[in-house]
């Protein structure tokens, strides 16, 4: 067996100098000196016999052989905290998740799979239960998961992260929704299909609405650009604001129109607050996805989690239904490379 030059140590702070750009800023981090710090990361990069940055004045930028190593370098310090953490508590790892989830889906959807995939823990006896659950939009998620932050994240939008494998899971319908008082909504009821095709919003008037949109990064934003912008061509009178919850309460006070997951209005629309209009657009939906590092080492909690949501649907009133017929367990374990 090959002697190991390399240790832990010098990736941890390799790390966190990649993370912050220098080695006065990591040195808090990892708890040395300054030069402590300098030191070990130039001994790594002697070891290696390769420069993992670039000196720019007082700041060091990771190029491209410091950014080869650095998911590497994560993926080893994330599986020995694990095994530190085990040797600390022996079902801490097998009982133990951090899980990410998109706005809307941390919201709506998580709460419901939780309580199931935690009821059924507590049904097979297990008596410690260790969560993190941190929800964000759909960037930061996968952003998190890359950096071994998370150990999955579960999100509503496309993930631009190639340290990433990406699986689908469930499909969500965007609706068009405004005030019932709003001229837009039209009659309550309409007699025949011929009358509810007259009675459509059309392009020309959703072009001239005003929008309540999401944050850019935002998978509900990306998603209502993707399928929106296309017809709109542009959002000519428009109000950003930070969450799906804020958009929905703004549309019901009259502000503007809103394109929200079923989700997240059905609420509104079971007390009359919102109305779903009808549009001239295509039906609108949106793939959600289950995302984990490439390199993440598994664990039973996180098998039993992604085995559990094979089988978990949300309805738009927030009820459950069986998923059949996807074979999601399976697929997401081969498809990510787990349980290896």
């Amino acid at each position: 067996m090959d002697v190991l030059r390399l240790t832990l140590r010098q990736l941890q702070i390799f790390v966190a100098v990649a993370r912050s750009g220098s080695t006065t800023a990591a040195s808090a981090e990892v708890a040395l000196s300054q030069s402590a710090t300098s030191s070990a990361l130039n001994e790594l990069e002697r070891l290696l016999s390769l420069r993992l940055f670039d000196r720019s004045g007082k700041r060091l930028l990771l190029n491209d052989n410091g950014r080869a190593l650095l998911p590497r370098a994560l993926a080893l310090l994330d599986g020995a905290a694990g095994i530190e953490q085990m040797s600390r508590d022996g079902i801490a790892q097998t009982q133990s998740l951090r899980i990410g989830a998109s706005t809307t889906i941390g919201n709506y959807v998580l709460p419901k799979l939780l309580s199931r995939f935690l009821g059924d823990l507590h049904h097979d006896g297990t008596t410690a239960w260790r969560s993190k659950v941190t929800i964000g939009n759909t960037e930061a998620i996968c952003d998190a998961v890359a950096a071994f932050e998370l150990d999955i994240g579960l999100i509503e939008g496309p993930c631009h992260q190639a340290a990433l494998t990406v699986t689908p899971w469930l499909k969500d319908e965007l609706w068009v929704v405004c005030p019932p008082e709003s001229t837009l909504a039209g009659p309550t009821r309409a007699s025949s299909a011929a009358e509810r095709r007259s009675e459509r919003v059309s392009v020309k008037t959703l072009r001239n609405a005003v929008w309540l949109l999401r944050e850019p990064g935002s998978g509900t934003r990306e998603a209502t650009d993707q399928l929106l912008l296309p017809h709109l061509r542009s959002y000519r009178r428009s109000i950003e604001l930070g969450s799906s919850e804020a958009i929905k309460h703004a549309a019901a006070e009259g502000l503007g129109m809103a394109c929200l997951s079923q989700w997240v209005v059905s609420d509104l629309i079971d007390t009359k607050r919102l109305r779903q209009i009808a549009t001239t657009l295509p039906k609108m939906t949106r793939q959600c996805y289950f995302v984990v590092h490439h390199d993440k080492q598994s664990t039973p909690a996180l098998l039993r989690f992604i085995a559990q949501a094979s089988s978990f649907c949300p309805t738009p009133a927030g009820g459950l239904v069986a998923q059949k017929g996807i074979g999601f367990g399976a697929a997401f374990v081969a498809g990510a490379g787990l349980g290896k």
